[in-house]
C-alpha cells in the first residue's frame, strides 16, 4: 500500500505517547537533581534519602501489576487520563511535602504510633503517589500502540515513544536546576508537574479508539487491522472479557516476558542511578562536570531506542513472522552490551571510555526494551495486553530493586577494602551478560511463535 493513500494519523498518536513518556521521566527526576540541596535543608542522611527513593521503586513495581488491569478495564483513553492526573498531582505534591508530612504524623500520633520527621514522611508519600500514577504510562502506551499499529510497525513505534525517556533524562538537568535557582525548589516540582495537564488536554482531543477515530481514514484503519487474529476484538461499548492474573500466569508467553523484564530492567536503573556515583568515585567528576557526559550518554540511547525498534522489520521484510523477526533482532542486540566488560580494563585512558561504552550498553537496553514490550502484543489479544505488560513491569521493577541493592552492598564491601573498582567490575559484568541470559530463557520458554486465541 502507498503510505499517502493509507494515511499517517497513527503517528500522531505515537507522538503523543512520546511526549507522555518524556513528561514521565521529567517528573521522576526532579527529586534526584535537587537531592543535595534538599538533604542540606532538611538534614537527610544517605539512609533517609534511600528510604525516600525506595518508596518510589516499591510502589512503582507493585502498581505496574494493577495498572495493567485498570487499563484493560477502563480502556486506553480514560486510563491514560487517570494515570497522568495522579502522577502530575504526585509531582506537584512534593512542593507541599512538609504539610503532607505533618498530616501523616498527626494520623500516626492519633493511633499511638511513632512519628517520623515530617520532611521524610511527606516526600515518601509524594513519591508513592507519583509512582502510583507513573506506573500506568508504559502499559497504557503499549496498549495504545497495539491498537493503532500493525504488528510489523509496533516495535518501531514503541522505540519512538520509548525514546521519550531519554529526552526526559536529558531535559531534566537542563531545566530543573534553573527553575529551582530562579524561583525555589517548590516551583521546580510545581512547574514540571503541571506540564502533564497540558498533555492531558491534547490527549482528550486527539485520541479515540481507531474504530471511532474521525480523523483517520478507512484505508489506514484497514491497514492497522491487516494482521489481526481471526478472533474478534471486543466491540466498543460492549463489556470486555475478563482474564484473571492466574490464567495469564498459566501461559509460557507471560513468564517469558516477565523473566526477560526481571533480568534486564535493573540494568537500565543501575546505569541511571549509579553512573554519576561511578564517575565521582573513579574520576572525581562532580556537580556540573557530569552534565555533558550524561547528555552524551542519553543522546546515544535515543539512537538505540529508535534504531532497535526499526531493526526487526529487516527480518520481517525477509519473510519472518513479527515474533520470530523480533527474537532474531533481540539476539543480535543482546550481544552489544558485552562492550561494557571493557569499561573497567580500559577506563584508565579517560572517563570518556566508560561513558561511551556504557552509553552503547544503555543504548542496546533501549533497543531491547522497544522489542521486548512488543512481544506481548505479538502474542496476546489486545484486551489483555495491559495486564500482561503490568505483570512484566512488576517483575522488572523488582529486578531493579534487587540489582540496586546488590550494587550498594558490593560497593560498600569492596569500598571498605579500598577496592571499589572490583565492585564495579562485578556489576558491569552482570549488566553485560544479562541480555544473553534473558534471551536464552525467553527462547526456552517460547521456542516458536504461537498466538494466543483462547483468552
Amino acid at each position: 500500500m502507498n503510505q499517502q493513500v493509507i494515511g499517517k494519523y497513527r503517528w500522531t498518536i505515537c507522538a503523543l505517547l512520546f511526549f507522555a513518556t518524556t513528561i514521565n521521566y521529567l517528573d521522576r527526576q526532579v527529586l534526584s537533581l535537587l537531592a543535595t540541596d534538599l538533604s542540606k535543608e532538611f538534614g537527610w542522611s544517605n539512609t533517609d534519602y534511600a528510604n525516600i527513593t525506595a518508596a518510589f521503586q516499591f510502589v512503582y513495581a507493585f502498581s505496574m501489576l494493577f495498572a495493567g488491569r485498570v487499563i484493560d478495564k477502563l480502556g486506553t483513553k480514560r486510563a491514560f487520563v487517570l494515570a497522568i492526573t495522579v502522577w502530575s498531582l504526585g509531582a506537584i505534591m512534593h512542593a507541599f511535602a512538609i504539610g503532607v508530612g505533618e498530616g501523616i504524623n498527626g494520623v500516626l500520633t492519633a493511633f499511638g504510633m511513632t512519628a517520623v520527621p515530617v520532611s521524610i514522611a511527606g516526600f515518601m508519600m509524594s513519591r508513592a503517589v507519583l509512582a502510583l500514577g507513573e506506573a500506568g504510562n508504559f502499559p497504557a502506551a503499549i496498549k495504545a500502540t497495539a491498537e493503532y499499529f500493525p504488528k510489523k510497525e509496533r516495535s518501531f513505534a514503541t522505540g519512538i515513544f520509548n525514546s521519550g525517556a531519554n529526552v526526559g533524562a536529558i531535559l531534566a538537568p537542563l531545566t530543573v536546576p534553573v527553575i529551582a535557582a530562579a524561583w525555589g525548589w517548590q516551583m521546580a516540582f510545581i512547574i514540571i508537574g503541571a506540564i502533564g495537564f497540558v498533555w492531558m488536554a491534547l490527549w482528550m482531543v486527539f485520541y479515540d479508539v481507531p474504530a471511532e477515530q474521525k480523523r483517520m481514514g478507512r484505508a489506514e484503519l484497514d491497514y492497522i487491522n491487516s494482521d489481526c487474529a481471526v478472533v474478534p476484538e471486543p466491540v466498543p461499548g460492549v463489556v470486555k472479557p475478563k482474564t484473571s492474573w492466574f490464567k495469564l500466569l498459566g501461559y509460557r508467553q507471560t513468564w517469558a516476558f516477565a523473566l526477560g523484564k526481571f533480568m534486564t530492567d535493573g540494568v537500565w536503573w543501575f546505569f541511571l542511578f549509579w553512573l554519576p556515583k561511578y564517575l565521582a568515585a573513579t574520576y572525581g567528576l562532580k556537580g556540573t562536570d557530569i552534565v555533558v557526559p550524561l547528555a552524551v550518554l542519553y543522546s546515544m540511547t535515543m539512537v538505540g531506542s529508535i534504531g532497535g525498534g526499526w531493526f526487526p522489520t529487516y527480518f520481517i521484510n525477509r519473510g519472518d513472522n513479527p515474533y520470530d523477526g523480533r527474537m532474531k533482532a533481540m539476539l543480535c542486540i543482546a550481544f552489544i552490551p558485552l562492550v561494557v566488560l571493557l569499561a573497567q580494563p580500559f577506563g584508565y585512558i579517560s572517563f570518556w571510555v566508560p561513558v561511551l561504552l556504557i552509553g552503547i550498553g544503555a543504548s542496546a537496553h533501549q533497543a531491547w526494551s522497544a522489542n521486548i514490550f512488543t512481544t506481548v502484543s505479538d502474542m496476546f489479544p489486545k484486551h489483555s495486553v495491559g495486564s500482561v505488560v503490568g505483570i512484566g513491569g512488576m517483575a522488572g521493577g523488582m529486578g531493579g530493586v534487587l540489582l540496586t541493592k546488590l550494587g550498594g552492598w558490593l560497593f560498600d564491601y569492596y569500598g571498605g577494602m579500598g577496592q571499589i573498582s572490583t565492585g564495579y567490575m562485578i556489576m558491569f559484568s552482570i549488566c553485560a551478560l544479562a541480555y544473553l541470559a534473558a534471551w536464552a530463557m525467553m527462547k526456552t520458554l517460547v521456542p516458536r511463535y504461537r498466538e494466543i486465541t483462547d483468552l
